[in-house]
Formats: C-alpha cells, sequence, structure tokens
C-alpha cells in the first residue's frame, strides 16, 4: 500500500544511545518522521497522547512503567497507534503477551535495523510484523492456552469460511488466498467479516489462533 504521507514514529527506550542512534536512522529514511523520544513507560504514554504517531516503537524492559504496562493502558483506553516492540527478550512468554496486549510487531534489538525499518512499514500499513519463528511460536503457545479456557467457534463456520480460517492460520494474504480458492479477493474480505462476526476474533491473529486451537495442523 502506497502512503502519501510520512509514517509519523514515537520512540521509547531506556537506553539514551539506542533511542538517539534508532532516531537518527530513522529521520534518513524519506518515508519516516520521529515525532518524539520518551525514557519510560509513563513519558512513552504522554508521547502518544499529545503526538498521535501511526507506530510506537517500544522497549519492554524500561524503569517504572514496563513496556507490558504501556500495551495494556494504550488497548484499554482504545487509542489507535500500533506498537512494534523492539526486545532483547528471547522469553516466549513474553512475546504471547506482547501480542494479547495488542502489538502488532516484535523485532529483536539483534535483529538488523532494516528489519524494525520493514516492522514499522508493515505495521503502519494495517498489517502484522512478526518473524515467522516468533509468529509460529506464539500462535502455537496460545492455541494450547485457549484450548484450555474455552470451546473454539469454527464449528459456526460455514465450509468455505472454515478453509479460508486455516489458510489465515497459514500466514496467508487475501490475495494469496483468493489465488488457492479461485475467487475474488472482494470476496474473501466478505468470508473474513463473517468468519470475525462469528468467531468473536477481533483480527487475524485471534482468528489463527481459535483455527489452530481446533486443527494444530492447521499452520
Amino acid at each position: 500500500m502506497f502512503r502519501s504521507e510520512k509514517i509519523r514514529v514515537a520512540i521509547a527506550d531506556d537506553h539514551a544511545v539506542l533511542r538517539e542512534s534508532l532516531g537518527a536512522l530513522l529521520v534518513s529514511h524519506a518515508d519516516f518522521e520521529v515525532v518524539g523520544m520518551a525514557c519510560n513507560g509513563a513519558e512513552a504514554l504522554a508521547l502518544v497522547e499529545n503526538q498521535h504517531p501511526d507506530v510506537l516503537v517500544l522497549d519492554l524492559f524500561m524503569p517504572g512503567t514496563d513496556g507490558f504496562e504501556v500495551l495494556r493502558q494504550l488497548d484499554r483506553a482504545s487509542v489507535k497507534v500500533a506498537s512494534v516492540v523492539l526486545t532483547g527478550s528471547e522469553s516466549q512468554a513474553d512475546y504471547v503477551q506482547v501480542v494479547r496486549l495488542g502489538a502488532r510487531g516484535l523485532v529483536l534489538k539483534g535483529d538488523s535495523p532494516e528489519k524494525l525499518f520493514t516492522a514499522i512499514r508493515t505495521v503502519a500499513n494495517g498489517e502484522l510484523a512478526f518473524g515467522d519463528d516468533v509468529a509460529q511460536g506464539v500462535l502455537l503457545a496460545m492455541s494450547v492456552e485457549t484450548q484450555q479456557e474455552r470451546a473454539t467457534n469454527l464449528q459456526r463456520l460455514s465450509d468455505r469460511e472454515k478453509q479460508i480460517a486455516y489458510l489465515v492460520a497459514r500466514g496467508m494474504k487475501n490475495k494469496d488466498i483468493a489465488l488457492q480458492l479461485a475467487i475474488s479477493e472482494n470476496t474473501v474480505k466478505r468470508h473474513l467479516q463473517s468468519i470475525f462476526s462469528k468467531t468473536g476474533a477481533r483480527d487475524r491473529l485471534e482468528l489463527a489462533v481459535i483455527a489452530l486451537t481446533e486443527s494444530p495442523t492447521a499452520a
């Protein structure tokens, strides 16, 4: 998707060198604008409220209000900002938690800067930005948890809707699903609207979790 305007980015990280370096790298790209920086969670929340960035690059472990609490408060307030978690954590439990709290992307601090830039562009366009390894690990962990919490709603779906739900669980985009099923992309979108309504899933990630809960081999 082409954006005619710059992507407005806010950065929250308690390490000054990383924060400033990342800001300098971002503004060297024509499609990014850094609208502010924060060194802790409280500053991050205030920055989002005052500047309304498109994307928040968020460290998880900061003094005082940490990244988890920032995500929790943003979700509770229904603030429309796409959060990309930038973390050194290697904990699958941390990854699952940030996804549940509404993060739209996750990049490890050991990854290349280009991977972060791609993630920012991806979430700014309304898509998810999780690496394949992270995504599959999170989906499987969440599906196990979900099995213990509730019965799935896939039984309410038509056969075609179930097909589409399983293809979403495999990470396929609408246009790829349309090609595989020999239907139009608009038809896929209409089916997805019905699927979300019937299952209660808020987005593609939750739908993938539900699909994997019923059929762990779907992915």
